[in-house]
């Protein structure tokens, strides 16, 4: 049974408490840092909407979310990450992103579902990198939930198991190159960003992510 249906159990009690007043915000969008504040088209996130982050193994697709995700942490909105077994805390720490507001469900097995739509409930950004590609009725619901729960649903995957169905944003990750340095700590990442409504259709960025001082920039 999907979690996201009337009888699924509901979030502990503490849990809830601790996120709900964020997680109700009346804003209509939640707000990122640069570059993504230039690049997003209502210069954050929307509530409600759905994103999609493709690339290749390494290219830096989960570089990309954490980034993405860093700027809300940081000013108290919760962020979940579900089904990455590797979330590498130490880079998502470079990137800024507040781990005291990061819930962590690496291994969901086939339950990442239900363990999604539970956490839409009560938690502002949840990030999820689906084991497989999922069924057209499952994103369908997923993304409905978002929109009912006004939460921003970020899906990584690779371009082979890509979501879908037409989502509000899609950032696909055609090329990345790390920087030739001792540390191999930066890489550069051309990013194409597309849409419906409002967003960009097409747009190829360069980004440097992250710089030396743990944030993202186009170079």
């Amino acid at each position: 049974m999907f979690a996201f249906l009337p009888n699924r159990p509901e979030l502990p009690a503490s849990l809830a408490a601790s996120i709900r007043p964020v997680a109700m915000a009346s804003s209509r969008q939640i707000p990122v840092g640069a570059p993504w504040s230039a690049l997003l088209p209502d210069g954050g996130l929307r509530r409600g909407s759905t994103i999609v982050i493709t690339s290749v193994a390494g290219a830096g697709g989960l570089s990309a979310a954490f980034s993405v995700v860093a700027h809300p942490t940081s000013k108290g909105h919760w962020a979940a990450l579900v089904g990455v077994d590797d979330p590498g805390v130490v880079a998502m720490a470079e990137f800024g992103v507040s781990l005291a507001h990061v819930l962590f469900l690496p291994r969901p097995r086939d339950a990442w579902v239900e363990a999604t739509a539970d956490l839409i409930d009560g938690i502002d950004l949840v990030v999820v990198r689906p084991p497989s590609r999922p069924a057209h009725g499952v994103a369908r619901r997923l993304m409905a939930r978002a929109r009912e729960r006004r939460a921003v649903l970020l899906v990584v995957s690779e371009p082979r198991s890509a979501w879908p169905v037409p989502v509000d944003v899609t950032i696909d990750i055609t090329d990345a190159d790390w920087r030739t340095d001792a540390t191999l700590r930066e890489r550069f990442i051309t990013a194409r960003i597309s849409g419906r409504g409002a967003a960009r259709r097409g747009d190829d960025v360069k980004l440097l992510l992250p710089t030396m001082c743990g944030t993202v920039d186009r170079p």
